[in-house]
């Protein structure tokens, strides 16, 4: 068994396993949780946020491509390599969550998958478990899954296990009697489009605060689109992905920024592993003083939702 400075047994954590980021560049003052030490070793530092707060956590490869098209399900892995470290953070920023927000079309491209922190770090979920205690979060964050036309693959293990599923009217339709009962149907709006802003809305209305999302790029579109997105983690992976005849979307789809609507962002943190990059950006207030005129929860808005177990 360890032994602290003073001579004293400590229990070694499975997340000692794990090998710590080197911290680049961090800039002042950030918000601090306060890790557990296990994973502030493992992370090479605190990490925070001011809530609310919605943050973005993509893998991309060297040329930009964060998915490798429908062929390739789970095409996230073989960007990072799987790289143990990028799996760490990716859970680390589950941990903090209250909610994970995803798009159908990510769903799809998952199977299997569960978004939860020890299914992606299972060495480190003795670690997780105690922050998100200290945080006081429920065990596990809530997947919410964004669909406007209700298709989805209703069978995916994670929808077994529980989620929000926000969708319009027509997409409720698609859904009738389909979703497992461990499901709540979250409706708006008579269109075929869902504001991300109502989503929101909704979600701060039943307390989760700490929205995470990992995409896909049509769903980072449309936050950015309604200046909904705070941060944004990227870990740049060493390999180059190219691009053929395939459709290998980057960060960003179905949105054009460049050059009448630049959204610049600042760099905030920046850690190291080998030749793997992650960085931390905040987007700059401009973009974010949209989102104080259309993301503010407000009965009427709230109220154009409605909720509905999947029975």
């Amino acid at each position: 068994m360890a032994e602290d400075s003073a001579g004293h047994p400590v229990a070694r954590t499975r997340t000692a396993s794990l090998e710590s980021l080197e911290l680049l560049y961090e800039e002042a003052g950030q918000p601090r949780f306060g890790l557990p030490p296990a994973l502030a070793t493992a992370y090479g530092g605190d990490l925070g946020f001011a809530l609310p707060c919605v943050y973005a956590n993509f893998v991309t490869s060297i040329d930009g491509v964060v998915a490798l098209g429908p062929e390739y399900p789970s095409s996230g892995s073989a960007i990072s390599g799987r790289e143990p470290t990028d799996r760490f953070v990716m859970g680390l920023l589950r941990a903090c969550a209250d909610a994970v927000l995803i798009g159908a079309g990510t769903l799809r491209a998952t199977p299997g998958h569960q978004w939860t922190p020890d299914h992606v770090c299972p060495q480190a979920a003795p670690a997780f478990a105690e922050l998100r205690q200290s945080l006081r979060r429920l065990a596990q964050p809530k997947l919410v899954v964004v669909t406007a036309s209700g298709d989805l693959p209703t069978e995916h293990p994670a929808l077994e296990s529980g989620a929000l599923v926000a969708t319009t009217v027509e997409g409720a339709r698609q859904l009738e009697g389909r979703l497992p009962p461990a499901c709540t149907t979250l409706t708006a709006g008579e269109g075929t489009a869902l504001r991300m802003a109502d989503v929101l809305a909704v979600l701060h209305a039943r307390g989760h605060t700490a929205v995470l999302t990992e995409g896909g790029p049509h769903l980072i579109g449309n936050l950015l689109g309604e200046g909904l997105l705070d941060e944004l983690f990227l870990t740049t992976s060493p390999v180059l992905a190219g691009r053929a005849d395939t459709s290998r979307p980057a960060l960003i789809t179905g949105l054009e920024l460049l050059p009448k609507q630049p959204a610049w962002a600042d760099l905030i943190s920046a850690r190291r592993r080998d030749s793997y990059l992650f960085l931390r950006y905040r987007l700059r207030s401009r973009v974010l003083g949209h989102r104080a005129r259309t993301a503010q929860p407000s009965a009427s808005r709230d109220s154009t939702f409605k909720s509905s177990s999947a029975t």
